[in-house]
C-alpha cells in the first residue's frame, strides 16, 4: 500500500529527538528519508546504548524507515555531497543553531539556491526575535521556564517530567508544518521555512495555566498527582499498588459520590463545581485515599470502570510491555536490530489513517549502513566513494 507521502525525499541533519522524530513521522508516511550523521556517528546514537556498538534505545525509535549517511559538511567534499544531496530533495529537516545551519550551507537561502521549491524545517530551542534566540537548549529547559516544571512536584520542590514531552510536542508540531508547507508547495510551486521551538512547544502545552495566572493571578504553586482545578483526580495507593483516578464535570463527580457513598457532597458547597472542587481536593483525595487503600488495584479499576469514572494502573515501565491491551492494540512494534539479544519495541505512529496508514517498514540505520548506496545514487563510482573514506569526508 502506496504511503502519503511516497515520492518525497527528506534529509534528516537533526539531532536527539526533535528533528529526528519529525522526520521519522514523515518517513511512517511513506517519505525517503535519509539520517545524515558524523563520521564517528553523532551523539544522540549513542544514549542509553543496547549493543556493543553503543547504538541507543531514543536513536532506535526516532530514526525508524530511515537510510543512514555519514558525512562531514564542513568539509570541501562534503559540501559538494550536500549540494548534490539537497538537489534531490523535497524537504531539508535540521534542529541545529542558525550559525550552524550557516556554516554547513543548510540555511534556507543557501538550499534555495540549489533547490528553489525546497522545504527547510528547522527547530531551536528559543525560537527567534528574543534575546535568547542564540542560545541552546533541551527538553528540559522548555519546561523550567514554561512554567510546567515550577507546577509539578511539591511547593519547594519542582520536577521535570522524566519523559521529554517537549522534544516530541515539537516534533509533532514541525511535521504538522511540514505537511502544511508541502501542501502549499502543490499550489504555488515554491518552498518555505517552517520553523519550530521547544519553548513554543511548552508554552503551548502549558498555555491555560499562563492564562489563568495573567487573568486571575492565583500563583499557583505543586500539589504533586493532585489536580487543583477538579475532584477527585489524583495518583491512590492501593492494597497492591497504585492507581490515576481523573473526573471532570459534574456528571463524574456524582457517580464518584454515589460509588464510595458520600452522595450528601452534592449539595456541600465546597464542592459546588470543578473549581471549589479542586480548591478543596485534599479533603476529597483524603476520602479516595481511604476507599482505594480498603482494596487491590484490580478491584478498585473494576468497582470505578462499573460506575464509568476514568482510572488507569500507574504501571512500571515492564507493566506498559506486558499490557494487555498495548499487546492487542500493537501499539509496539517490535524491530530486530543488530547486535540486540531481543527485539527493539519502537512505538508506532501515533495516528493512523483509514486509507493510507503510517507504517513502520524497517528499523534504525547503523552508522553510514546506506552510505555507498546514497553516494552511488548521487553520481559517485566506488573509487570515489573509497577516497572520501579515506579523508573522512564520509
Amino acid at each position: 500500500m502506496s504511503g502519503v507521502l511516497d515520492g518525497i525525499r527528506v534529509l534528516d541533519f537533526g539531532r536527539y529527538i526533535a528533528g529526528p522524530f519529525c522526520a521519522a513521522l514523515l518517513a511512517d508516511l511513506g517519505a525517503d528519508v535519509i539520517r545524515v550523521e558524523k563520521v564517528r556517528g553523532s551523539e544522540d546514537r549513542f544514549l542509553v546504548p543496547l549493543n556493543d556498538d553503543g547504538d541507543g534505545a531514543l536513536f532506535m525509535q526516532v530514526n525508524r524507515n530511515k537510510r543512514g549517511l555519514t558525512l562531514n559538511p564542513m568539509k570541501t567534499e562534503g559540501r559538494e555531497v550536500v549540494r548534490r544531496l539537497v538537489a534531490t530533495a523535497d524537504v531539508v529537516v535540521a534542529n541545529l543553531p542558525d550559525a550552524a545551519l550557516e556554516a554547513m550551507g543548510l540555511d534556507y537561502v543557501s538550499l534555495a539556491a540549489v533547490k528553489p521549491d525546497v522545504i527547510l524545517t528547522s527547530v531551536s530551542a528559543f525560537g527567534a526575535g528574543g534575546p535568547y534566540s542564540a542560545k541552546t537548549g533541551f527538553d528540559g529547559i522548555g519546561q523550567a521556564m514554561s512554567g510546567a516544571m515550577y507546577l509539578s512536584g511539591s511547593p519547594g520542590q519542582p520536577t521535570k517530567s522524566y519523559v521529554p514531552w517537549v522534544d516530541f510536542t515539537t516534533a509533532l508540531s514541525a511535521a504538522v508544518g511540514t505537511l502544511a508547507a508541502l501542501m502549499a508547495r502543490q499550489r504555488t510551486g515554491r518552498g518555505q521555512e517552517v520553523k519550530g521551538s521547544l519553548l513554543a512547544s511548552a508554552l503551548t502545552v502549558a498555555n491555560a495555566v499562563l492564562i489563568e495566572q495573567a487573568v486571575n493571578v492565583p500563583d499557583r504553586v505543586a500539589t504533586l498527582n493532585r489536580s487543583q482545578v477538579s475532584a477527585p483526580s489524583d495518583t491512590h495507593r492501593t492494597r497492591d499498588g497504585w492507581i490515576l483516578v481523573q473526573t471532570i464535570g459534574q456528571p463524574l463527580f456524582e457517580r464518584w459520590t454515589t460509588l464510595i457513598g458520600e452522595s450528601h457532597w452534592l449539595t456541600d458547597p465546597r464542592f459546588t463545581d470543578d473549581m471549589s472542587r479542586g480548591d478543596h481536593g485534599g479533603l476529597i483525595s483524603e476520602r479516595m485515599a481511604v476507599w482505594c487503600a480498603e482494596r487491590t488495584t484490580d478491584d478498585a479499576l473494576a468497582a470505578l470502570e462499573a460506575a464509568r469514572i476514568p482510572a488507569g494502573p500507574v504501571l512500571s515501565p515492564q507493566q506498559t510491555l506486558d499490557n494487555p491491551h498495548v499487546r492487542a492494540a500493537q501499539m509496539l512494534q517490535a524491530l530486530a536490530f543488530p547486535g540486540t539479544p531481543l527485539p527493539v519495541p519502537v512505538a508506532d505512529s501515533p495516528f493512523s489513517l483509514s486509507d493510507t496508514p503510517p507504517s513502520i517498514r524497517g528499523r534504525a540505520p547503523k552508522l553510514g549502513e546506506h552510505t555507498e548506496e546514497i553516494l552511488a545514487a548521487l553520481g559517485y563510482d566506488a573509487d570515489r566513494v573509497a577516497i572520501l573514506r579515506a579523508t573522512r569526508v564520509v
